[in-house]
């Protein structure tokens, strides 16, 4: 008896929180952010020049202004990236009482938007932009705001009576109707739902915070607690071994260890043979946990950052500033460009046939100097081939060269494996663990990564 009266105390006190934290992070999309039109922005390896009669270009969905160049061009690529922030009301967190990751969770859920672009590459190309994304209006913003705050009050109350239903989203279709789609494009909407459904709030879904969590117990993690950029780096490794579905498994992961990436290790994880003897090749998504620095990041590393996310196969950057969480992609001038994922919205059942879209596209981008950035991230790239992983190493490896000024590159590119070197840990005891032993012990320089999540 005296367990379930625990149980429901932490239910209350979670459902507390939860009306505690929509009022905290309803209010993510109202800021206007402006951007020169005498710099390029960069965004995911894209290019983009912005004219206009002012000096700076507003760049939000909230507001209406005149614009044209290739503003038009940017909002509909940043909008057509996936976007996943704190949910509440969805199923509980086996372990726990916890029906929301408001105030916790966003590490993991920058985590989720890198894989989440690693596999719009995959699937869908660099190429693809949402036909919908410029549909997205002020009206979606605002309603959702509104729908958050007119539940502080709502949660509160709802929290001493019974237990609620799960509420979802409503779906209101519009834009171009689907009806007028060319087979490519039902083809990429089917992509589109298969990969956000994939990162969904459920126990089921292979990437959604329900597994990742599970993965996250064999480090010693559980719900609730703060993750950081490389723990992160090997959760997703884990997720991605461990996803069944079909379609996931031409796809792997490979974390540098030590701020060392064994050309040898990716290319095993890319090549694998089959009875016939044929090599089947997987895709990789190669994940490198780095500091920028000591305490503070060290400016010498702007230009490699921006080298980084001038690449058209890069996935983003898991970082952000001290006690708060970003999913990097994109800069102006000496700005990072990002998704923030601390906006909490209401949990979307992505089982059901035509669930709707709208919030897991952001309508509007973020800007923070690069001198904010917390040192601690992990910077993640995309490569489907082999020669693709080999033309990588070598773009990057002389981008590491030219752009630093310490006496070591922040990461570097190795032939062979890494059991060919004394330090290095045995691969196949990685596959019984999420981190082996040496690992951990290599993560303790990372010590510093953890962003304290207020």
């Amino acid at each position: 008896m005296e367990a379930t009266g625990t149980d429901e105390v932490e239910k209350i006190k979670s459902k507390f929180m939860s009306a505690w934290h929509n009022m905290k992070y309803s209010w993510v999309l109202k800021t206007k952010t402006y951007f020169s039109r005498n710099s390029p922005v960069f965004l995911l390896g894209k290019c983009y020049h912005f004219k206009t009669d002012g000096m700076y270009t507003a760049l939000n969905s909230l507001q209406s202004c005149l614009i044209s160049g290739n503003v038009e061009e940017f909002r509909k690529d940043f909008i057509s990236r996936i976007w996943l922030t704190y949910r509440e009301e969805f199923p509980q967190i086996k372990g726990s009482a916890l029906t929301t990751d408001c105030g916790w969770g966003c590490t993991l859920r920058t985590g989720q938007m890198l894989l989440a672009q690693g596999l719009m590459l995959h699937f869908l190309g660099r190429a693809w932009v949402w036909p919908e994304a410029l549909d997205m209006d002020s009206s979606d913003s605002e309603s959702w705001t509104a729908h958050t705050v007119k539940k502080l009050t709502a949660s509160l109350e709802a929290s001493l009576a019974a237990e609620r239903e799960p509420k979802v989203l409503s779906s209101h279709p519009r834009g171009r109707s689907k009806r007028s789609w060319d087979d490519n494009e039902r083809r990429n909407e089917v992509y589109h739902r298969k990969i956000i459904s994939w990162f969904g709030d459920s126990p089921l879904a292979a990437f959604g915070l329900h597994q990742l969590i599970e993965h996250g117990k064999k480090s010693g993690k559980i719900a609730g607690d703060w993750y950081g950029p490389a723990v992160v780096a090997h959760i997703l490794r884990k997720a991605v071994e461990e996803a069944r579905d079909p379609e996931l498994q031409g796809v792997t992961v490979y974390v540098a260890q030590d701020c060392t990436v064994y050309s040898s290790d990716v290319i095993d994880r890319q090549c694998s043979f089959v009875d016939s003897g044929k090599a089947d090749t997987k895709a990789v998504i190669i994940l490198v946990p780095v500091r920028l620095g000591g305490e503070r990041t060290n400016t010498d590393y702007l230009e490699f950052v921006k080298g980084i996310l001038s690449l058209e196969y890069c996935v983003g950057i898991i970082g952000g500033k001290p006690k708060q969480s970003y999913y990097f992609a994109g800069f102006q001038d000496d700005s990072l460009i990002y998704m923030d994922p601390h906006y909490c919205q209401s949990f979307v059942d992505v089982s059901i046939k035509d669930f709707p879209l709208e919030s897991f596209h952001c309508p509007s981008p973020k800007k923070m100097s690069f001198k904010k950035m917390d040192p601690s991230c992990t910077i993640g790239f995309y490569c489907r081939t082999v020669q693709d992983f080999e033309k990588a190493s070598e773009e990057i490896t002389k981008m590491l060269k030219s752009s630093s000024k310490e006496k070591y590159p922040l990461f570097t590119f190795v032939k062979g494996h890494s059991r060919d070197y004394d330090f290095a840990s045995s691969p196949l005891h990685e596959e019984r663990n999420l981190l082996s032993e040496d690992e951990k012990k290599r993560l303790k320089r990372f010590s510093t990564e953890e962003f304290v999540l207020l």
